[in-house]
């Protein structure tokens, strides 16, 4: 219904896990884990959250992720029968995508009950609905992208380039899309900053 909100950050409870971002004149609050929550821009700065809208008899409630893909494995552990969004949420405070996904697929259930409120056997019951729709080659691509991504912006820093990406990423879109459409300007060596974000801007359309 609603696939992400694009607005001001106008404040943050901590303490909660929500923020609370304003589009449109409307300001939503939206709850993220503590890993997003760390990397949310300061108040008065734009963001963007990809969002999940959970519908009850007596409450409608966002939760928020600055990436496509930690909202898809949010999907997938609010799947499993028992683990609730605020539990899936909890889950993802405590584990990346990528430490979770070896973890399913290693049978740890040990570390995944270290998440708040998930017992042994939730973990156990999460790893058995899960396995099966993850594979061990996929889990290394996915660790193999970030890395590289990590070290992308190791190189950059402190050039024109890395300042497009922190420019995008202040924007809302996520490091792994912002470094994409940086890497993808033709000729951005020899750019300035805003002749690279301009032109990293009309490859966001395209991801």
């Amino acid at each position: 219904m609603i696939g992400y909100v694009r607005g001001q950050v106008e404040y943050v409870e901590p303490e909660a896990g929500l923020v609370v971002v304003e589009a449109g004149g409307i300001g939503y609050n939206i709850l993220v884990s503590g890993k997003e929550f760390s990397l949310l821009p300061g108040r008065g700065n734009e963001v963007r959250l990809h969002t999940y809208l959970q519908v009850r008899e007596d409450a409608m409630q966002l939760f928020g992720f600055l990436s496509r893909e930690d909202l898809q494995f949010f999907r997938l552990l609010i799947g499993v029968n028992g683990i609730g969004p605020k539990a899936a949420l909890g889950i993802l405070s405590v584990f990346g995508a990528d430490e979770l996904r070896f973890a399913i697929l290693a049978d740890d259930a040990k570390m995944i009950s270290r998440a708040p409120g998930i017992g042994a056997k939730t973990a156990r019951k999460l790893i058995l609905e899960l396995k099966d729709k993850l594979s061990l080659e996929d889990a290394f691509e996915k660790k193999l992208a970030h890395q590289q991504e990590d070290a992308s912006l190791e190189r950059t820093k402190g050039g024109s380039e890395d300042e497009a990406v922190q420019a995008l990423m202040a924007l809302g879109y996520s490091p792994s899309d912002a470094l994409r459409a940086v890497r993808k300007v033709e000729g951005a060596a020899d750019m300035d900053v805003e002749e690279i974000l301009k032109a990293a801007l009309k490859q966001m359309a395209f991801l």
